[in-house]
């Protein structure tokens, strides 16, 4: 029967007085003085306390005699005749469970009769035995018999004065809490939004466009538009990382790939690391620009509304100048703009800021301690910013940041995919002229390997696209010579090209030019200097003058200028400053000028400090033989009286990679370099087998196995090949496609996206034991090979290059047991459903991707299941997956209808959620099985574990970096947290 018409039935006269029955009378007043205590509704029944005008038994009676009145009537009856006394005695102690309740009648009124009845079912026992329509007709008896309770309430003649001092209170209460959130959020006035509109078009313009080194060609842009230049680069995780749904079992660390411009998007807090010309400014630039575009580009809306702080530590410690507090983040950075006073700190404080710290390894090793706490005392006092922290591989140890909550990322080398976008976006920028030279460089780049070997970061491969047009399709052979040509082009060249003249008023020949900057870059990296004032770069250049024949008649002044503005090596970061266009041309030039020097006492001394890395290399790509072979005897030598195995194998490593730059070195040297070399071989981690790896080709003749190896063993030199990107790694890598090892296995499926996709699926993948194996496909050309060569694996991570087609064809078997996915469109979701077998699925989706928990196959026996945002109709329907026990949700507000499906889940035992979702957990909610808690951050960084231990009470280990939590002694003593 309808609630409406049961209404009807009780709506009489005569229930009124009846339900007025269970109520007791009131004294006048509010009930506010002592001898007048605030009355709980306990006080207020008449069933209850001293002076009782009804029994337990008299509720009953009354009870019978609602049900009664609701069965009597015209129609049809609400429930079975038969169960009229069952309904009678549960409604009976539904309303007795009125005297339980813990509020007042002004708090009853507030809440609604639907409300109250809810909570009356809630405080009384179940029914037992009553059909579905008994038990829907006591609900609607209840909330009809509640909706005259309140009516009563509100006639009472305390009720009115009551409300009127809860009303009193109340607004008292929020106003004060409105006081505390004005008190506590910056105030946006019209001045910081004018200021806000200004600056982020200051930014766009500022960083908005990219310099490509060596394009300077005539009728050819040496700067582009960063939304058109930029390439999206992999970064991979730093440390280890558990496999999902088994985690005992860790993957190579960098099998936690991202797109390093989305990294921000999953953690707030990154130091991301890379060699120099890897792109980590260019990133920094990117990240800039699109927070501060009105239209972001595609998938980096996450960044909309932060307000960029980008802060090069070279320019911030020129001088070792305290660094700066937020009100001189903009000044200190060169920015010309003056912000509304307290500005910064008002954007910080609401939790809006970007926070971009460029170059930890750009600043001298003593003064890293000092710009670590810098940061965490900016990190305790503003809460939900985003930050990055850039720094070449190095620089800082292992974990640095991690206490402080940071991920720690590392920016991939190039694949060749994108080594071919890159090179196919130089050449249409470059000019029509340039087009003819692009497909030779093309095949040059996958038939040589000398020529691969240079083209590996974003740098390099613009020098390389340079020199390829500017010598007409030929290239120069090593790094060493690849230098020297590209300073030939930007010393003498450049102008002579262009037709230029003589702009500056005087002409200087290639190497007086570079004897006077070469000055520049040794002062620099001698005192640990990215940056030096002008003043001093110039008197720097007067002393230096005289002693330079060609350009000793001219005015010093006048040779600085011309140094400045037409060598192409040097510029002006501000008014005040001058440094080198790139790092890289810094290094170059002072390993020059200490082999001039002779300095070799200085190398050595420096040997361990990660910036003289690359100057000691190309120190030996400078010196002659004799001095080639002392500099490499010095480094062994160093590595001898080192006294830990870290610092060993990092000299005999340095010794043994500067072999690639000698011009010339005695063989005897080069045995012994090589003989040190293979004694840290086998590498014992992956940190020495990348290392192992910078040795570059040589080291493929010193690996050895599979024979005579350990599981551990191969699995390392299989690393270390995979990242030796020649071809000839490709014959050594196929040698591992028999063993056993998963381990093995899975890197050398991971080592594919290194080398060209065809001739590697041939050698390795073809032959390979797919047994529990997880298939990496990150481009479509890989989906290609496998649908080609008929592989049937049943485990599946594919990347968001595939295209819909392919992935269609590669689910279409249907056997997949896992499947990683980061689909490109709705529409590849479409093939899901079919996967019967799943038991592990990951759906790394973007914001913009609808989907529906109803996209998931029905009746698959999940146990792990990963999304990045929630779906659209919530997790309703979630409770089908019996067999779930590991449970991972990105962004997204949850329900309490979530939390309830979550709880029907009796095998989870491992969530991840974020933080802010406990704010819409019931409290009667409990998830009986979980072992594991994992939170991300939210809004609030602060909470107390209380509803945390209620909810899980099975819990061991709960995980929360970068989050506050109080009240951990609700926890059991024996869970293990990881808060910072």
């Amino acid at each position: 029967m309808e609630p409406a018409l049961i209404g009807t039935r009780l709506a009489s006269a005569a229930i009124g007085p009846l339900l007025k029955k269970l109520l007791a009378t009131d004294p006048p007043g509010a009930g506010l003085t002592g001898s007048a205590p605030k009355v709980r509704l306990s006080g207020l029944v008449s069933f209850r306390g001293e002076k009782r005008t009804l029994t337990e038994k008299d509720v009953h009676k009354l009870a019978t005699t609602l049900v009664e009145r609701a069965r009597d009537g015209h129609g049809e009856a609400p429930f079975p005749a038969d169960e009229a006394e069952a309904m009678a005695h549960a409604l009976g102690i539904t309303l007795l469970a009125l005297g339980d309740l813990d509020m007042d009648d002004v708090q009853a009124v507030r809440l609604g009769h639907q409300a109250l009845a809810r909570l009356l079912r809630a405080a009384a026992p179940a029914p037992d035995g009553l059909s579905t329509d008994s038990v829907l007709c006591l609900e609607t008896l209840t909330e009809w018999a509640c909706l005259h309770i309140l009516e009563f309430f509100t006639q009472r003649s305390t009720f009115v004065a009551r409300s009127l001092v809860e009303q009193t209170r109340g607004q008292s209460e929020l106003i004060a809490k409105a006081d505390e959130i004005i008190r506590r959020t910056p105030r946006t006035d019209g001045r910081d939004v004018e200021f806000e509109r200004r600056y982020l078009a200051h930014l766009t313009k500022k960083h908005g466009r990219l310099t490509i080194y060596g394009i300077d060609l005539r009728d050819s842009p040496d700067r582009w538009p960063l939304d058109v230049a930029y390439l999206s680069l992999e970064a991979t995780g730093a440390g280890p990382v558990a496999r999902p749904g088994d985690p005992d079992r860790l993957q190579d660390r960098e099998q936690a790939v991202t797109r390093a411009d989305l990294a921000l998007a999953q953690h707030d807090r990154i130091l991301l690391r890379g060699p120099a010309g890897a792109g980590k400014t260019t990133l920094v630039q990117w990240l800039t620009t699109s927070a501060a575009a009105e239209e972001p580009a595609d998938a980096m809306d996450y960044l909309q509304g932060r307000i960029p702080f980008v802060l090069p530590l070279r320019a911030l410690t020129r001088h070792g100048e305290r660094l700066p507090s937020p009100d001189d983040f903009l000044a200190s950075a060169g920015c010309p703009l003056t912000p509304p006073e307290g500005w910064a700190d008002r954007v910080l404080a609401a939790g809006r800021g970007l926070v971009l710290v460029d170059g930890i390894d750009e600043i001298p090793e003593t003064e890293r301690g000092r710009a670590r706490e810098w940061l965490r005392g900016l990190l305790d006092t503003y809460e939900g910013n985003r930050w990055l922290v850039t720094s070449r591989p190095t620089a800082v140890q292992d974990d640095w940041l991690t206490p402080e909550g940071f991920t720690e990322l590392t920016l991939s080398p190039m694949t060749g995919a994108e080594v071919t976008t890159f090179v196919r976006r130089w050449h249409r920028a470059a000019g029509p002229e340039a087009e003819p030279y692009e497909k030779p460089l093309l095949d040059a780049l996958r038939t040589s390997e000398q020529v691969a070997q240079l083209a590996t970061n974003p740098l390099m491969c613009g020098l390389v696209c340079a020199l390829h047009r500017d010598r007409r399709g030929f290239l120069p052979r090593g790094r060493k010579a690849l230098y020297e040509a590209a300073l030939s082009m930007l010393l003498s060249r450049r102008d002579r090209e262009r037709d230029m003249g003589a702009p500056s008023g005087l002409v200087l020949d290639e190497a007086p030019q570079i004897q006077l900057i070469q000055r520049l870059a040794y002062w620099l990296t001698l005192n640990g200097r990215l940056q030096m004032d002008r003043s001093h770069a110039e008197s720097m250049i007067a002393e230096a003058v005289p002693a330079v024949a060609e350009a000793a008649g001219h005015p010093p002044g006048a040779v600085f200028t011309h140094l400045l503005h037409r060598s192409g090596l040097l510029r002006e970061p501000t008014a005040e400053t001058v440094d080198f266009v790139h790092r890289t041309f810094q290094d170059y030039l002072a390993a020059k000028a200490l082999v001039d020097r002779w300095d070799i006492g200085v190398l050595v001394s420096h040997a361990t400090d990660d910036q003289w890395e690359d100057v000691i290399r190309m120190a030996v790509g400078h010196a002659r033989p004799r001095e080639c072979a002392e500099i490499l005897r010095e480094l062994l030598a160093a590595a001898d009286r080192a006294g830990d195995r870290q610092k060993q194998l990092r000299l005999v490593l340095l010794a043994a990679t500067a072999l690639e730059h000698a011009t010339e070195v005695p063989l005897e040297v080069r045995e012994e370099v090589l003989a040190r070399t293979a004694r840290v071989i086998p590498p014992r981690d992956p940190d020495e087998a990348r290392e192992l790896a910078a040795v570059g080709r040589l080291v493929l003749d010193l690996l050895p196995g599979p024979e005579g190896l350990s599981d551990e063993e191969a699995e390392m030199v299989v690393i270390a090949a995979s990242h030796i990107t020649v071809d000839a790694a490709i014959p050594y890598l196929a040698r591992f496609v028999t063993h056993p090892a998963l381990g093995v296995r899975a890197q050398l499926v991971w080592a594919w996206r290194r080398f060209e996709a065809r001739p590697y699926a041939e050698a390795v993948i073809a032959r390979l034991d797919v047994t529990e194996l997880r298939f990496v496909l990150p481009q479509d050309e890989h989906a290609a090979e496998v649908l080609r060569l008929g592989l049937r694996p049943e485990r599946l991570d594919l990347g968001d290059a595939v295209s819909d087609d392919r992935v269609t064809a590669l689910l279409a078997h249907g056997n997949l047991r896992e499947l990683f996915f980061r689909p490109a469109s709705s529409s590849a979701l479409e093939a899901v459903a079919s996967l019967g077998n799943l038991e592990m699925l990951s759906l790394a989706l973007s914001a913009e991707t609808p989907w529906r928990l109803t996209d998931l196959p029905p009746a698959a026996p999940l146990e792990w299941l990963y999304f990045t945002f929630l779906p659209e109709d919530g997790l309703e329907g979630l409770a089908r997956y019996q067999d779930l026990r590991h449970l991972s949700m990105g962004s997204g507000g949850l329900t309490a209808g979530s939390w309830r499906e979550m709880a029907a889940l009796p095998r989870l035992e491992t969530l991840v959620v974020s933080v802010d979702a406990l704010d819409s957990c019931p409290a009667d909610v409990v998830l009986p099985a979980v072992r594991s808690l994992q939170f991300l951050p939210g809004v609030r960084k602060s909470r107390s574990l209380a509803p945390v231990a209620a909810a899980f009470p099975a819990l061991r280990q709960i995980f929360a970096m970068g989050l506050a939590f109080r009240g951990a002694e609700h926890l059991p003593p024996d869970v293990q947290t990881y808060l910072s």
